[in-house]
């Protein structure tokens, strides 16, 4: 592609490059680089692109494009941001994918994974749509599975995914947008047919300081989407409306909103509700456990009916749908007369949340197994403390990705907020030995929140991951404890 399509509606300050160049292709890492390349020096958190121009240069990059520093030795593009223009390089790159295909963004600090698999599975049931995702778990185009190492990816890989789903026939995308990719512009130049807020609470403030800030990131989704669906619910919603440029539509439980849900039942194994819009009225009986799936399944149908599909098919669709890994997901405990359940709840939030949504269906006791992980946010260890002391029988406190902190210290940071407690409270750094202490203590009609990982199947220690999966290690707990008999 010529140099001059390729930088198509970026603002250049000054640059010296001939603009009918042939670039052979665009790269962000030096260590990619080939001869013909457009190298972009992006200024990061960890490292600065622009330090790498050298390397980049000597592996044969025939123009780099940068902030500063601008090179001698070959043709240079100098910009005001290098990572608002990766993200329209890779538009242009790729010929805007987004705009081949009806892309749904959902933003908000929990419920996301879960309100997009479950649109995904209305998609695919009301309209057989060949839908892609885009998220925390991985990212599908069809059942094809996409390993992933973030929420979003990188701006310029994620229109080069966008591109791999269109070619392959997909109509719809619906995609987690988080709040790191807002503000970095990693979901930038991306039309968002509907975008979507579940919640917002506290998490990410090592990054975004503080709960002002966090949620004008998330509220950049909405200026960059046609059409908007809002859970009144959360107190926040008033402020990503307020800063919208897109046309607004609300769902709210039991609440005065566009879309509503009323006569909410909800079971050990499933949750049943009406939903009403006007005078239309739709059962929905869902097979997927908690409280908080009534909110994400009324988001989900919200972004159903923003997409004009009825509301009677888009119920009936949804009612298809089946539990996501690692969102209240039962694990298989033959012969045992307890319950353990897997969810991904990390916040504070998310962990009030799940731990509520088992006090609705629970008889026995509520056992609560969790941690913090390490090098994030230290100021919600102790409010997760709190939180799961006063929902939970008992808890015992262990680890969760510690990564290059001390795990104890990251134990005492939770320890702290819950002193003085009335409820049992155990330690047990090694998470194998914890959930193998939790099943030797559950009782008859017990239920175990193994709480922080969900559908992870690792843990970060120091910088390295260590293979960990909870399904895992339930089942060699009930083997042996078969064995010791």
């Amino acid at each position: 592609m010529r140099l001059q399509k390729l930088l198509n509606g970026i603002e250049i300050l000054e640059t010296n490059a001939p603009m009918d160049l042939e670039i052979g292709g665009v790269r962000y890492s030096s260590r990619d680089v080939a001869a013909g390349d457009l190298f972009v020096a992006v200024p990061g958190y960890a490292t600065d692109g622009h330090k790498y121009i050298p390397d980049a240069v000597q592996r044969g990059a025939a123009v780099v494009l940068c902030e500063r520093e601008t090179p001698e030795t070959v043709p240079w593009v100098r910009v005001r941001s290098s990572r608002e223009a990766l993200s329209k390089l890779g538009a242009n790159w790729y010929g805007d994918p987004s705009e081949k295909m009806q892309v749904i963004g959902v933003t908000g600090t929990n419920g996301k994974t879960s309100v997009t698999y479950l649109l995904k599975a209305l998609l695919e049931n009301a309209i057989g749509a060949k839908v892609g995702l885009i998220g925390t778990i991985c990212n599908l185009i069809g059942d094809e599975v996409l390993e992933t190492e973030r929420t979003t990816p990188e701006s310029f890989d994620l229109q080069g995914l966008l591109a791999k789903m269109a070619d392959a026939g997909c109509t719809h995308v619906v995609m987690e947008v988080s709040s790191h990719a807002l503000f970095l512009h990693r979901a930038a130049n991306i039309h968002f047919r509907v975008g979507a807020f579940t919640n917002l609470t506290e998490d990410h403030l090592d990054f975004h300081k503080t709960m002002e800030e966090y949620g004008k990131a998330k509220a950049i989704l909405f200026r960059h989407c046609d059409r908007g669906v809002f859970n009144v619910n959360d107190p926040a919603s008033k402020t990503m409306i307020d800063g919208s440029t897109c046309s607004v539509y609300t769902v709210g439980v039991e609440r005065d909103a566009d879309l509503r849900a009323e006569e909410i039942e909800l079971g050990a194994d499933h949750i049943e509700m009406n939903v009403f819009e006007g005078r239309q009225r739709a059962h929905i009986r869902l097979g997927i456990p908690g409280r908080f799936t009534v909110g994400n399944a009324l988001i989900a149908l919200g972004i159903a009916r923003r997409l004009d599909i009825p509301l009677a098919e888009a119920a009936e669709a949804l009612s298809l749908a089946k539990p996501v890994k690692g969102r209240i997901e039962v694990v298989p405990t033959p012969g045992k007369d307890y319950t353990v359940l897997i969810d991904y709840a990390h916040t504070p939030d998310g962990m009030e949340k799940i731990l509520r949504s088992v006090r609705d269906f629970c008889k026995g006791r509520l056992i609560a197994v969790f941690g913090c992980g390490g090098d994030r946010d230290r100021t919600k260890r102790p409010v997760m403390g709190q939180i799961a002391v006063r929902l939970a029988d008992l808890v015992i406190v262990t680890s969760d990705n510690p990564r290059t902190e001390e795990p104890r210290a990251i134990i005492n940071d939770i320890l702290a907020g819950i002193s003085g407690t009335e409820t049992p409270v155990l330690v047990e750094e090694n998470r194998r030995k914890a959930i193998r202490l939790a099943m030797r203590i559950a009782q008859k009609d017990d239920v175990i929140v193994l709480a922080g990982k969900g559908h992870e199947t690792y843990q970060v220690i120091g910088t390295e991951k260590t293979h960990l999966d909870e399904r895992e290690e339930v089942a060699a707990a009930l083997c042996e404890t078969e064995e010791s008999r």
